[in-house]
């Protein structure tokens, strides 16, 4: 029985900078993730066909493993991708292709695992003196343009400080986002391309701009073709709508220097942290020292309801 939703990943870029791991993963059967507050307590995260609902990539670069997605689906797992896609530079996101060749990744993996299983991210949106309200909006027409055909939604978000990033970004004003949802709603509306907003506590529903959820379930259910029962994810934001999943990558093991991350309290960290990665290793960074206490992590809240044979 099906029972869990694996994030790979909030955390890091797992498509992008440890496919190969990944793939090593599935072939074992299983992952061991540290704690977040205690490295020196694992859990141990069963990923067999029959344990995995579906997989649920993040990513900012599928291309390293484009390759490998059709040996994933011989494995008989199912799975999505939750692709970022933004017009900023290498001053902004240092250690990423062009937007171009992203966009051409996009709808090359859409056009192979089909639109409904790739979710456009415009996220972050920022504003400060080099990229301007009309500027955004100029860079998400053209974007739009591009991706409508290739995927069915779009999820937007705006910045959030953090102690790591709030010498390079402030917040936007009320002013600054309704001005941004007005206009992307109408462009989106061109493309038939519905938008949503990502763990925002302003309502934007005036502009038809509703609050989405990333990992949500209707989606999920639609990827896989069958129901699944799942509660809210109470590990994320109060304004978050996903729901719950298991999240198998690692805090600081992105190298990709993006300044808004989240993720990575700095670049320079997580380059000495992913320097320690094997492939072969149960973890991402590192192997066990052999001392720690692992547990079995399972959602047990996430059962098929019914599933039809025909």
């Amino acid at each position: 029985m099906r029972r869990m939703i694996i994030s790979a990943s909030r955390r890091t870029d797992i498509p992008a900078l440890y496919s190969e791991w990944f793939m090593n993963r599935l072939r074992a059967g299983y992952v061991l993730v540290p704690g977040i507050r205690n490295p020196d307590r694992l859990g141990r995260v069963v990923l067999s066909p029959e344990s995995v609902d579906c997989i649920v990539f993040w990513t900012k670069n599928p291309e390293p493993m484009l390759n490998i997605l059709k040996s994933i689906e011989a494995m008989r797992y199912f799975f999505c991708f939750q692709f970022t896609v933004t017009p900023y530079d290498c001053t902004i996101e240092k250690g990423l292709p062009s937007t171009k060749r992203r966009i051409d990744t996009f709808q090359r993996l859409s056009a192979y695992i089909g639109k409904k299983r790739v979710i456009w991210r415009y996220d972050p949106i920022f504003i400060d003196a080099h990229h301007s309200v009309q500027w955004q909006i100029d860079q998400f027409s053209e974007m739009c343009r591009m991706l409508y055909s290739y995927t069915d939604r779009c999820i937007m978000s705006f910045i959030d400080l953090y102690d790591n990033n709030r010498s390079c970004f402030r917040a936007m004003t009320r002013k600054e986002i309704c001005c941004i949802a007005d206009t992307f709603s109408k462009i989106a509306a061109q493309y038939n391309l519905p938008l949503f907003t990502c763990a925002e506590e302003i309502d934007l529903s005036d502009y038809g701009i509703y609050h989405g959820a990333c990992i949500d379930q209707t989606w999920i259910e639609d990827v896989i073709e069958y129901p699944v029962t799942a509660q809210k994810d109470k590990n994320q934001r109060a304004a978050c709508r996903c729901v719950s999943s298991i999240d198998i990558g690692m805090y600081n093991t992105c190298t990709q220097g993006c300044l808004y991350c989240y993720g990575t309290s700095a670049r320079q960290a997580a380059i000495r942290l992913a320097a320690t990665h094997d492939p072969q290793s149960p973890m991402i960074a590192g192997w066990p020292k052999g001392n720690e206490i692992i547990t079995n992590r399972t959602v047990p809240s996430q059962k098929i309801r019914q599933l039809s044979l025909f």
